[in-house]
Formats: structure tokens, sequence, C-alpha cells
């Protein structure tokens, strides 16, 4: 019995499908691209590649949804392709990077293992994302947050605290806001856009950065935290007086 043909219309809309999977894969060399710079003791280079895996896993989630990738390649579970490329990215890559710009004293390395328990957890939580556009605990950020410790130049034991209170943040089962929180979104939105801006900006000059960048693109970090505590505890209150 022959195999049934599928229209060539269909064959264009599976193919589109696949190419958007393709483009979640990218961030699998891009990584590795990371990674060799990593080695290389290219701390720049790296974070140009860690940058672009970033806007690749910005961009691939508007495209899954506009191509119905679910529908035309059931078979392929593009969720779980893009929590393996995000973990290398966003967890694996800026631990290395970490240990190999030795921001954390040599003698405490197993620090950055809790780094990454604590990311894998984050991600295999089933309420990692809410359906009403929050993060559960706090989000996989590992890899903004060692290029401002690199930047900043700390001392490594202040380093560790602050991963030390990072990784407990994760299990802390507070809503973070995230770019689809409905809630003061366009301003959101707005101070996502700047604080990019800055980061651009602090990685085209991060070998002579200007700290005041660093420290004035922080007011983003404060308005993060302020706004999800905020939603947090006001919409807890308002579901608890219900």
């Amino acid at each position: 019995m022959m195999a049934k043909r599928l229209h060539p219309g269909l064959r264009f809309y599976q193919a589109r499908a696949w190419s958007v999977h393709l483009y979640t894969s990218l961030g699998l060399l891009v990584g590795l691209l990371a990674l060799e710079a990593v080695f290389a003791g290219q701390a720049q280079r790296a974070i140009m590649w860690l940058g672009l895996a970033t806007l690749i896993d910005a961009t691939d989630g508007t495209l899954a949804r506009r191509f119905r990738v679910t529908h035309w390649a059931p078979q392929f579970d593009g969720r779980t392709l893009d929590d393996i490329v995000d973990y290398l990215n966003y967890a694996f890559i800026p631990v290395i990077f970490a240990y190999r710009f030795e921001l954390v004293p040599p003698t405490v390395v197993p620090v950055l293992g809790l780094v990454l328990i604590a990311a894998a957890y984050g991600f295999c939580r089933t309420t990692a994302k809410t359906s009403d556009g929050y993060f559960t605990g706090f989000p996989n950020f590992w890899n903004v947050m060692v290029f401002y410790l690199y930047l900043l130049r700390l001392s490594p034991w202040t380093n560790v605290a602050i991963l030390l209170v990072f990784v407990a943040l994760v299990f802390v089962p507070i809503r973070y806001i995230s770019a689809s929180t409905r809630p003061l979104r366009r301003l959101t939105l707005g101070v996502m856009s700047a604080f990019w801006i800055a980061l651009i900006a602090m990685f085209m000059t991060m070998n002579n950065v200007d700290m005041r960048l660093v420290l004035g693109s922080l007011v983003a970090a404060v308005y993060y935290f302020g706004v999800s505590l905020y939603l947090h505890f006001t919409q807890k209150q308002r579901v608890s007086s219900q």
C-alpha cells in the first residue's frame, strides 16, 4: 500500500516548523563557540556569543507560536530542546566562565556546582513559568550575573556570597515578572529595552568600562525585583482576601 503523499503546501508548513527547531538548535552551536572563547581566555568574545544565544532564545518562541510548530511538527518536543539549549547557555557556560576567570576562590569551586544544581531545579519545576507570565523562583539569569560580577571586580568571596543568595532565591517560590507579564507590561518592556541597550554599551567597552554606566544600569535590577515583589505580595493578598 503506497504511503499517502502530502500536498506541497502542507510540506511547506512542516518544513517551516522544523526550521524553527533548527533555529533553536543553533543555540548549541553558539554555546560551543562561547565555551571555546572561555577556554581561550577571551571574555569579551564569550559574552558576545552568550548574548547571541540570548537573542535566539528571545525570538524562537515567537516564531514557534506564529508558525504553529506543535501542530506541524507534533512528534518533536521543542520545549525540551529549548530547555537543553537554555541550560547550557544560561547556566553551564556562565559557571565555566566564572571558574575560568576566577570569579570565585579556587577553594570553593563547589559553590559553582550549587549554581548548576539550582539552575537544573529551576528548569525542571513544573511551575517554572506560570500561565499568566511569571517565573517561579529566581530565573536562570546566571549569564547576566557573571557578566556583572566580571565587570564589578568584587572580591571573590563577595561573589561567593552573592551567588549563594541567588541560589537560595531559586528555591523561594516568589513570582518574578517576565516580558509577558500583563501588569505594568508597557513600563517593564521600556525598562528592559533600556537595560539591554546598557548591556550592549557595557559589552562594547567591557575592557575599560565606565563604572557609572554599570552601577546606573543596576536601576533596572532594582525595578525588576521591586515590581516582582510588589505584584507577588499584592496578588497573594488579593487571593487570600477572596
